[in-house]
């Protein structure tokens, strides 16, 4: 922590570094106002009613926009949108050759796939908002109609798209990736919230009376503690492979013979499966949730209650593992590294150049993203963990705590990059 206070300090005496952190601060400062911001034609007293009784979903709609969705606001539907059209658009990546012709093309290619990123975004936020209203007809003032349609689902729909754009700009003039910065801020706006949880609970004698009640609370803080150290240390974990370059002789002058080693990150994807499985797991109780919540059919009603359940946890922890897999393996790729070696005449230590050193590479990346994948995993079950003992909607569950430390660290570790960038420079000229 004081490490990551210090950087922040140096960073603020550059004038350009500064510039960027007071843009960041100011544009979800504008974030954080959208968010009281209500839709016209909504009640918001009416919008809360249902979110008590509409379980862990709308709950999570919630705890996800940062409270959005309870005041019935522009941003009630937060960056979801944007993170499920993500996830589709890269998983096709994969599988139609002209996107992953454009993803190899560069910064021209990634232009073209993030436009069409942003359509398919603004096209998934109007439909989430027709089931929005259709989920909200109880909540809409003089009862529905094409007007009241109208207003509302363009308002969930500006207000998506708005936020898009901010995170993209917060990413271009700021510091950091703006989506995460964005679910980041969602997530640190329920902190109050977290503590009224703690705190009625105790009053409850749900944790316990009087002493055990107190002893309780502190557990449970020692135990976040310990997770979120257990979360630095994991995101900052590296395997590193050592590798040794041969020696050569040119005219006159001997060159290679040093010995240095490859980092491989425990964590290569960072937050993203979290988030990604987080998408892809709400999306279904989403859709049951706003078109036929009334429905007595036993399906239905088992999707609609599945937040919560054991089952529910372990799908959302095998979406985890996919995710960790799938982003690892677009971040690194065992066959260039090891032909980037043999170029430069490194090799590993008793591994021949080649296609053994690319399979030796592929080995080692397997081992560690098994452990980062089930780490991962295991720290998104532990609000359902943390439910037994009779706390349910705790704001700073395993997610939560993963998303803010992974995107904290890496914020701190853009800043760490600009300052040597601008150091360099300045040793240059």
């Amino acid at each position: 922590m004081g490490g990551m206070l210090e950087t922040m300090r140096n960073a603020w005496k550059i004038p350009d570094l500064r510039r960027k952190l007071v843009v960041t601060v100011l544009l979800l400062l504008v974030y954080r106002a959208g968010s009281f911001i209500p839709v016209p034609g909504l009640d918001s007293n009416a919008l809360k009613n249902l979110l008590g009784t509409g379980g862990t979903l709308l709950g999570f709609l919630d705890i996800v926009s940062g409270g959005a969705f309870a005041n019935a606001t522009i941003f009630a539907m937060s960056i979801t949108p944007y993170v499920n059209a993500s996830i589709i658009i890269q998983l096709l990546t994969i599988a139609i050759p002209r996107l992953e012709q454009l993803a190899k093309e560069g910064e021209e290619g990634r232009k073209i796939i993030g436009q069409w990123t942003r359509y398919l975004t603004v096209i998934l936020a109007f439909l989430q908002a027709i089931g929005f209203y259709t989920m909200l007809k109880s909540a809409i003032i003089g009862g529905g109609g094409v007007l009241p349609f109208i207003i509302i689902t363009l308002s969930f729909t500006a207000g998506t798209a708005f936020l898009m754009w901010l995170g993209e700009q917060i990413t271009e003039y700021g510091i950091g990736n703006g989506i995460s910065l964005i679910i980041f801020a969602g997530i640190v706006s329920r902190g109050p919230a977290g503590v009224r949880v703690l705190s009625n609970a105790y009053v409850s004698g749900s944790l316990g009376a009087g002493f055990f009640g107190i002893l309780t609370i502190l557990l449970i803080l020692a135990v976040f503690v310990v997770i979120i150290a257990a979360v630095i240390w994991v995101q900052q974990a590296e395997r590193r492979l050592p590798v040794q370059y041969a020696k050569r002789v040119v005219g006159r002058k001997m060159y290679g013979g040093q010995s240095t080693h490859i980092p491989i990150k425990v964590n290569l994807s960072g937050v993203m499966p979290i988030i990604f499985a987080m998408s892809i797991m709400a999306f279904p109780a989403t859709i049951v949730q706003l078109f036929f919540s009334s429905s007595t059919n036993w399906f239905v009603r088992g999707i609609i209650d599945s937040q919560g359940s054991w089952w529910y946890s372990v799908f959302n922890a095998i979406l985890i593992m996919f995710f960790t897999f799938f982003y690892t393996i677009i971040v690194f790729n065992p066959v260039e590294v090891a032909n980037n070696l043999k170029k430069n005449g490194g090799f590993i230590p008793g591994i021949r150049p080649g296609k053994p050193t690319s399979e030796y590479i592929s080995k080692v990346l397997n081992r560690i993203t098994w452990f980062g994948g089930a780490f991962l995993a295991a720290i998104t079950i532990l609000p359902s963990l943390l439910s037994f003992t009779g706390i349910k909607g705790v704001w700073f569950g395993g997610t939560a705590v993963l998303i803010l430390v992974g995107v904290a660290l890496d914020t701190v570790k853009q800043v760490e990059s600009q300052m040597l960038m601008r150091h360099y420079k300045g040793f240059l000229d």
